[in-house]
């Protein structure tokens, strides 16, 4: 079939399956605009396709993503290997309220938690995890996407996998756990609650916060409970203009104004009921689709 009616049947079928090609882009590469362009490519490549040459949409459309997004990570790792300071993935931020069938913010594939580990992987590695144990894709279909055997393509996802559980909470907190621990750092930094900061935060809490050259990165000296709090309450000292919690990639998170008026968005990793890790974003280039706190 041809004409405009086929082109509404390939539009339509096209976008009945983005949230997930943006899911798999976007975990991929860690950048929204990168996750973007490349869904919109395959788009491109879908519609000079013979479409009698598909037989499945879905992973013809999953297999095309991936491999733009792979090539994409290859050349992103040089990039940020030069950036200034720890580069942290771009933060998907959403209002807490927004109606969770419009994000792409639902699995923990998206998860900053996750993401921060998966950037100590190889390329390949990244992409066998993601592909395979994340969005279910055969270890056949992943080896074509990286090049690699399907033999090569389990060890890669076996080793990822590894890293990635080491790294992943143990015990990860509900929604509603973690939107009472936020609530509750905030209003220990406010109050300068030392005792509270020091009983919601882990004794070997991580601080990463991610400036870019673009905005100060202020970072503790030190990790641990004891460093950041102490840091915390120095930044406190300081109120900023306006705080707000925000869906920061599936999990209550913060977004705020400091007292200079710089954006930053703040997401949590939590286990076991303490904050083990708090993720700084304030570098602008990331933050440009972040709602603006007031």
């Amino acid at each position: 079939m041809t004409g405009p009616g086929a082109d509404d049947t390939l539009t339509r079928a096209f976008e009945a399956h983005r949230g997930r090609l943006l899911r798999v882009a976007y975990a991929t590469v860690g950048s929204v605009p990168e996750a973007e362009d490349c869904v919109q490519e395959a788009w491109l490549r879908l519609q000079a396709q013979d479409p009698a040459s598909i037989r499945d949409l879905g992973a013809w459309l999953t297999t095309t993503v991936s491999r733009l997004a792979y090539d994409t990570l290859g050349s992103a790792r040089a990039r940020r290997e030069r950036y200034v300071g720890p580069w942290l993935p771009e933060p998907l931020v959403a209002d807490l309220d927004d109606d969770p069938a419009q994000r792409v913010t639902l699995d923990e594939s998206v998860s900053m938690a996750l993401l921060v580990v998966l950037e100590r992987l190889s390329p390949a590695e990244r992409t066998a995890f993601l592909l395979h144990d994340v969005f279910g894709l055969a270890f056949e279909e992943v080896a074509d996407v990286v090049g690699r055997t399907p033999a090569a393509v389990r060890q890669l996802a076996s080793r990822a996998r590894k890293h990635v559980e080491d790294g992943r909470p143990r015990f990860p907190p509900s929604a509603a756990e973690q939107r009472r621990l936020v609530t509750a750092f905030a209003e220990a930094c406010g109050n300068g609650d030392v005792q509270q900061l020091v009983a919601l935060l882990d004794p070997d809490v991580v601080w990463r916060a991610d400036g870019g050259g673009k905005a100060t990165a202020a970072h503790p000296a030190e990790g641990g409970a004891q460093n950041v709090t102490r840091f915390l309450l120095a930044l406190a000292r300081r109120p900023p203009r306006s705080v707000r919690m925000a869906s920061v990639n599936g999990a209550p998170g913060l977004v705020m104004r400091d007292a200079d008026g710089v954006l930053t968005v703040i997401a949590f990793t939590v286990d076991a009921g303490r904050i083990t890790a708090l993720d700084v974003m304030r570098n602008p280039d990331k933050l440009t689709t972040v709602p603006d706190p007031g």
